[in-house]
């Protein structure tokens, strides 16, 4: 795998890693974490799949094992880790408010970028009671997504031996399934909802599966994707530009900053 240049970055955004779940795609989580650098590393729910492990046979091999010291890695680098919790780790929503000796944890936080926007930060998983009706995984059934799963793990090591970029067939299937577009947008206008409710610029979210970056109507809507289907992760430069990463470093989507960076603005995240 192509690696990307380790360039630091301010603040960098996970979520839905579905460790110790058979198709979280650790390798290259493990690959992404060894190249990165910043000063503050969200994981924004989901990275543990506590819901997995209970309810199927836990899967844990070498490359889940490198994330957890890619992980810790990281903190001794000095990154300060923020765990917000979402609905696959939701026992972890009990250490809310506790600062551990190797991250905080928070149901949810407000993050300040360089350029003064404040961005909502949370998994998403509290949208489900306005838009979980017409979901892709309640048509078709768990069974059958969790087989798209295991088909798209079989042809992407068939398209690596073969040299070609990753890609989500899992992903493309949603996107040819009218319903699952129709929930698309109402979670993406839930979110872009809750962040106006509380005078934010924005959301930062995870949860579906489906990573975007944009802005509507001056609000912005940030979803960081997952390491199952999209293999992807938003993360902010120093001057407030923010960027939605694949797995290899290229840049798929992008919003400029704001203003020019006069000074910069990182505050310790809080609850929202």
């Amino acid at each position: 795998m192509r690696q990307a240049p380790a360039v630091r970055r301010r603040a960098v955004f996970l979520s839905d890693v579905h460790l110790g779940a058979r198709h979280c795609h650790a390798d290259a989580l493990a690959d992404f974490l060894a190249s990165l650098r910043c000063d503050r590393l969200y994981l924004v729910g989901d990275i543990v799949d506590l819901w997995w492990i209970a309810q199927r046979r836990l899967h844990w091999g070498a490359a889940h094992q490198r994330v957890i010291e890619a992980l810790h890695a990281q903190r001794r680098a000095g990154t300060e880790l923020v765990y917000i919790p979402g609905n696959h780790d939701r026992p972890l929503r009990q250490l809310c408010g506790l600062a551990l000796p190797a991250m905080r944890v928070r149901r949810r936080a407000i993050h300040v970028t360089a350029d003064g926007r404040r961005l909502l930060v949370v998994h998403g998983d509290e949208f489900d009671a306005v838009t979980h009706f017409g979901s892709l995984q309640e048509k078709i059934g768990d069974w059958l997504y969790y087989r798209l799963l295991t088909g798209n793990q079989w042809l992407n090591a068939v398209r690596g031996r073969l040299g070609l970029r990753y890609w989500s067939l899992a992903d493309f299937l949603k996107s040819q399934s009218g319903a699952a577009e129709r929930y698309i947008i109402r979670y993406v206008q839930a979110g872009l909802d809750a962040a106006r409710r509380r005078g934010l610029d924005g959301i930062v979210c995870g949860h579906i599966h489906r990573a975007a970056l944009i802005q509507q109507d001056g609000c912005i809507y940030a979803n960081d994707g997952d390491w199952v289907e999209s293999l992807t992760a938003l993360v902010e430069e120093w001057d407030g530009t923010l960027r939605l990463l694949g797995h290899d470093g290229r840049t798929l989507a992008e919003l400029p900053p704001r203003r020019p960076v006069v000074a910069d603005a990182m505050v310790v995240p809080r609850a929202a």
